[in-house]
This record gives C-alpha cells, sequence and structure tokens, in this order.
C-alpha cells in the first residue's frame, strides 16, 4: 500500500510556492518599472498607481454588478484603506528618486515587524519569542542596509540622497503594513472581490485628485514615448496581478509562506541591478539578504516543520 504523499508535496501546496514565486517577480518588475521611469526622470508616482486601481474598479466592480452584490462593509472603511494604499504606493515610488532598487526591496522588509505588532495590538495575535527573535533579524537587516547607504553614497549607483530614499522606503512599508492589517480586518468581514473593487474605485479617486494636484505639471512636461508608456503600462498590470494574486496565496498556504516567496524578490533585484544595469553591488546587501532570510526561516520555523509532518 503506496503512503499518500506529505503535505508539502501536495498540489495545492506546489501551485501555493508556485504562485509565491509569480507574485515575487511582479513585485521586483514594479520596482524595476518605478527604477526606470526615474531614471529617465519621470516623476509620477501617484499616476503610476491610478492605472491598476481603474483596473481593479473595472474588473472587480464589473463582477459585483454583474452579481447584484451589496457592500457587506461600511464604505468608509474602504475609503481609510484605500488613502492608505495610495500614499503607501506614492512613498515608495518616490523612493526611487533617491536611493537603489536594491534598497527598497530590501527595506520593504521593515513591514514585516510592523505587520507583527499592528495585528498583536489591535487584533489581538498572539507571537512567542522565537517569532519575535526572528523578526529582531529581519530588522537587524534592515539596519544594515541603511548603514551601508549612509557609508558608501558616494557611489552613483546609491541613487542622489540614499539616506532620504531610505527613511521614505520605510515610510511606505509601515503604511503598507497599516494597510495589510486593515485589508485582513475587512476581509474577515467581506469577500475578496468586493474588497478589491472598492479599493480600485476609492484608490482611483484619490489618486486621480493627488494627480491634479500633485502632478499635473510633471505629466504635462512628460515626453510620452515608448520608453515613458511602457514602464508605465508595466507596473500597472504587474500591480494588479499582485492585488489579485495575493489573496489566493493567503488562501493556500497562509501569509508566512507568502512573505518567504515575496523575499526572494530581493534577490531577483539584485540580479537585475548586476546584469541589467552592470553596476556593483556592495557586500553589505548580501549579508542583510541572509539577515532577513534567517530572520523569516525563523520566524516561520513552526508552520514550516508542521508542513513537512
Amino acid at each position: 500500500m503506496a503512503l499518500p504523499a506529505p503535505r508539502w508535496l501536495r498540489r495545492e501546496v506546489l501551485v501555493g510556492l508556485a504562485l509565491g514565486q509569480f507574485v515575487s517577480l511582479l513585485i521586483t518588475s514594479t520596482g524595476f518599472s518605478s527604477s526606470e521611469l526615474a531614471r529617465r526622470g519621470v516623476n509620477a508616482p501617484t499616476s503610476q498607481s491610478l492605472l491598476n486601481y481603474i483596473l481593479l474598479a473595472l474588473v472587480y466592480g464589473g463582477i459585483m454588478i454583474y452579481k447584484r452584490q451589496l457592500l457587506t462593509v461600511k464604505w468608509y472603511y474602504y475609503l481609510i484603506l484605500s488613502i492608505v494604499d495610495v500614499e503607501a504606493n506614492y512613498i515608495v515610488v518616490k523612493a526611487y528618486q533617491y536611493t537603489s532598487l536594491t534598497s527598497v526591496m530590501l527595506l520593504d522588509c521593515w513591514a514585516i515587524p510592523c505587520v507583527l505588532f499592528l495585528t498583536w495590538i489591535f487584533l489581538k495575535t498572539k507571537y512567542g519569542l522565537r517569532k519575535l527573535f526572528g523578526v529582531g533579524i529581519c530588522v537587524a537587516g534592515v539596519v544594515l542596509v541603511v548603514f551601508s547607504d549612509v557609508h558608501a553614497s558616494e557611489r552613483k549607483s546609491k541613487g542622489p540622497s540614499p539616506l532620504k530614499g531610505d527613511m521614505l522606503v520605510i515610510a511606505g512599508a509601515t503604511l503598507y503594513a497599516v494597510s495589510n492589517v486593515t485589508e485582513e480586518y475587512i476581509v474577515k468581514k467581506s469577500s475578496r472581490i468586493e474588497v478589491m473593487a472598492m479599493l480600485g474605485v476609492f484608490g482611483a479617486i484619490i489618486s486621480g485628485i493627488q494627480i491634479s494636484i500633485l502632478e499635473r505639471e510633471e505629466l504635462r512636461s512628460t515626453e510620452w514615448n515608448a520608453s515613458a508608456v511602457l514602464p508605465f503600462i508595466g507596473f500597472a498590470l504587474a500591480m494588479f496581478l499582485f492585488y489579485s494574486t495575493v489573496p489566493i496565496i493567503l488562501k493556500i498556504c497562509g501569509a508566512t509562506m507568502l512573505n518567504l516567496s515575496l523575499l526572494t524578490s530581493d534577490m531577483w533585484a539584485v540580479l537585475i541591478r548586476i546584469f541589467a544595469y552592470h553596476e556593483k553591488v556592495d557586500w553589505m546587501y548580501f549579508v542583510a539578504f541572509a539577515g532577513t532570510a534567517i530572520g523569516l526561516i525563523i520566524y516561520s520555523y513552526k508552520y514550516l516543520s508542521q508542513a513537512h509532518n
């Protein structure tokens, strides 16, 4: 009699792992698109996200209308979620004007301890010492990236103002954490279709208002050729696919495996920097990556060991 396949070899887990690498590449591609636009002098971070919100509103809003689905959560919860999400995207995309692609990808790890803290305070989630120790190692890796940028700012590859860019990424990652926790709270009371639709509607409205105030002149002065339009479209499509895929991964594997999968986006970013930009990467980046990887493995050890039983 054949033994059943272990849990970690089951089809749904393998699908979840494959989708995890898919969204990891999507995150890397959004970073690549933002970095390319910054290199070409295009400064319109809100405009980059607008098309993504429009796609979410059209696709998932269309599904809601077709199904005649009514809202199950008050509209102002979605308004708050959308404001935080729009500003998080704005700040992180803005950071590409000041620091390197690799720094942005690594410093995004700051969202992890923020999520843990917010879920502990507001959702009453409990965390053991092992998880907290893993988070501490992740934070140490983040600090190491900032230290590297401050003490190696003379290299042009770092960007014109590395420390400013790093601080923007940390601020944006904090807002991402607030957005994720808020979305987790709403999803438990609603459906994925409703959340994506309302995030798209309010996100598009807020982005449109912000563009009219902050980026109107920038859009007028930009020369809209293929080198400017293609990164815009690529960013929007990658973001739309990312927003649409993440809930599926959460259902199959959970948030821990999602975070582990997204961690590989840091190494994809390093490869892009080496092979696409032909730039040298500071050795501290690899140490920081190793630290964040070890920290996340320690944090998720319990779930990984359970998956192999």
